[in-house]
Formats: C-alpha cells, structure tokens, sequence
C-alpha cells in the first residue's frame, strides 16, 4: 500500500502576486469551529462565485485535523482562502503545534481514522505545509477554478 509519502506533493511555497480575494478567520479549536470553517469557505466561495464542493471538503479535512492534532488550549486555528488571478484558490489552515505534523503514512486498513489527507491528496492539485513562525504550522491546498 502507498504511503503519501509516496505521493506527489509540495513542501515549498509557491510565490504569487497578491490575491485577487482574500479571507482569513481566526476560530477557536473547536469541533464546532471546523464545521464553521467548511460552512464559511462556502458562503465565501459563493459570494466569489467559485465552486465550493472541493475547497468545502477540504476544508473541512484541514480544519478537522487543526482541532483534533493541532489544538492548544487558549489558541486558535487560523482559516485563510486566497483565490489568485491566476485561476488558483489557495487554502491554509493554521495551528499552534508545530511539533505535531501531519502524518504521512497510509493509516490502517481497520482504523476508525486518519484519512483525512488522501483526501485532501485526492482532492486538491497540490498541497503541502509549512513551519512557522514557531510555534505555527500551516497545512495548504490548491485548487484550480474557474470564476
């Protein structure tokens, strides 16, 4: 079995001119707050007039994951969507655990969890995450879209 470490993805960032829209949230490290975060990307996406259906789900995967291995009481996670000229919306779900990174390795067949990266693998055209500034990491996608 794969690994996603056998996967294509990007651990660097790409730099771009500034976004075309931008949204940013800082959100407590809540389960209600991941389902806020997908619930914002959507009615954002559609006020952008960008399909939502992958950026939503992989919002929810990121932010799920912030909460359950990134929360740090008293700390929030941090929601940005950046839709670039270029035909790209970025997602960056950020926490305050840079000790804890994602986990790599393709989870038990029988596992109640982790499998929220392959389908963020899956859904995205790339993604990656990012150290700091300490104590901060950030988990990004990107899709394409079309307004």
């Amino acid at each position: 079995m794969a690994t996603l470490s056998d996967m294509s993805r990007e651990f660097t960032r790409t730099e771009r001119s500034a976004p075309a829209r931008e949204f940013t949230v800082l959100l407590s490290p809540t389960r209600r707050s991941a389902r806020l975060a997908r619930l914002l990307a959507i009615a954002h996406l559609g006020v952008w007039g960008l399909p939502s259906e992958r950026a939503a789900q992989i919002v929810a995967e990121l932010a799920a994951n912030a909460v359950l291995h990134g929360r740090v009481p008293g700390r929030d996670f941090r929601l940005r969507l950046a839709a670039h000229h270029d035909g790209v919306l970025r997602i960056e779900v950020s926490d305050t655990r840079d000790d804890q990174m994602p986990c790599t390795a393709a989870p038990v067949s029988d596992a109640a969890h982790g499998r929220g990266l392959l389908i963020v693998e899956a859904l995205a055209d790339r993604w990656g995450v990012d150290r700091g500034p300490a104590p901060r990491k950030t988990v990004w996608a990107e899709v394409a879209h079309t307004p």
